[in-house]
């Protein structure tokens, strides 16, 4: 029998804690090692439907990218969302692991899901923080080439391939041939793309003054949203924990999706 132990080792294999980064909280936020699995429900985040989708499809366990306790708690009580949450997860018997910043920085992690999302080509990770047992480096961006092209063109291929409503963008005034991405908030590493000879990012939660300097030093800057730039990876994992657990029934969620609207 498969427990909640099993899938965390796994996970560890594909996105050591070691990765992570020192203010993250990853792991086995909820529920306990030993619990028996049958059913796993994929998501990027571990949000109150997504809790309730889970009991509802008899699931005992979450896996998601982003964490569901984040900061500390004081309470947990039903007048928040987190707080009705966990205790859905409590009284239900379901277990919540998540890999974060671990899964970001991972060799074929987030990042790597969007650089092949996007279709570059000679992908390598931007300022390596380690090699991992396997002697592949890791680090937090990546970058690749595409055939170079105007930014016009570049657009709609990020917008379509990511599946966006929408892209905010700056533009540096250089056709894109060398791009870099970071999924999720990752706009502020905005000049060690540039210093790696990058002439785009494509990343997500862009301040204006980001979009301003970005721009100014010649990088374009392209927005295309949290929740985009990060669920590819949703996929992967899903495909890769059917592979290595094939007595569980893996899913991805259906009732989860980018909550940000443009009208």
């Amino acid at each position: 029998m498969t427990t909640v132990g099993d899938i965390l080792d796994y996970l560890e294999t594909l996105a050591p804690r070691s990765m992570k980064m020192d203010w993250d909280n990853v792991g086995l936020l909820c529920g306990g090692k030993s619990r028996p699995v049958t059913k796993v429900l994929l998501a990027l985040d571990p949000f109150e439907g997504v809790c309730r989708e889970a009991k509802q499809w008899g699931a005992e366990l979450i896996v998601t990218h982003h964490p569901l306790i984040f900061n500390p708690l004081k309470a947990v009580t039903d007048e928040t969302a987190l707080g009705r949450s966990i205790q859905l997860l409590c009284a239900a018997g379901i277990s919540a692991v998540n890999a974060h910043t671990n899964l970001d920085c991972a060799p074929g992690g987030v990042n790597d899901c969007l650089a092949a999302a996007l279709g570059l080509r000679d992908v390598r990770v931007i300022d390596p923080m380690g090699t991992d047992e396997l002697g592949r480096e890791w680090g937090l961006l990546r970058m690749g080439t595409v055939e170079c092209q105007p930014l016009s063109e570049f657009l709609p291929q990020v917008k379509n391939a990511l599946h966006c409503q929408g892209l905010r963008y700056a533009d540096g005034g250089k056709p894109v041939h060398r791009v870099a991405v970071g999924g999720g908030a990752c706009a502020s590493e905005w000049q060690d793309a540039l210093h790696t000879g990058c002439d785009t990012l494509v990343t997500a939660d862009a301040k204006y003054n980001q979009f301003w300097d970005a721009r100014d030093a010649g990088l374009t800057l392209i927005d295309a949203g949290h929740f985009p730039t990060e669920n590819p990876v949703v996929a992967l994992l899903a495909e890769k924990i059917r592979v290595a657990f094939p007595t569980v029934t893996v899913k991805i969620s259906e009732t989860h999706a980018d909550c940000m609207k443009f009208f």
